[in-house]
């Protein structure tokens, strides 16, 4: 298994917020479709670091996440 960091131009992105989220400073999380991959950001840094996460692991992260 490899890893590569790519810089990704994330400006334009169409972001949106967890359902989760509460506007009290609480945990908030992004995510934004994009050819090939889904990001994840925390609201509260967005210029900070992004996860890009492929098809399979983004169902994968959704479909544990589900069971708790």
């Amino acid at each position: 298994m490899s890893a590569q960091r790519t810089e990704l131009s994330v400006g334009d992105v169409g972001w949106i917020k967890s359902s989760y989220s509460t506007g009290n400073g609480g945990e908030c999380v992004e995510v934004a479709a994009v050819a090939d991959a889904v990001l994840v950001r925390d609201s509260k840094h967005s210029a900070g670091p992004v996860l890009s996460l492929g098809p399979k692991a983004w169902a994968e992260f959704v479909q544990r996440a589900a069971r708790g």
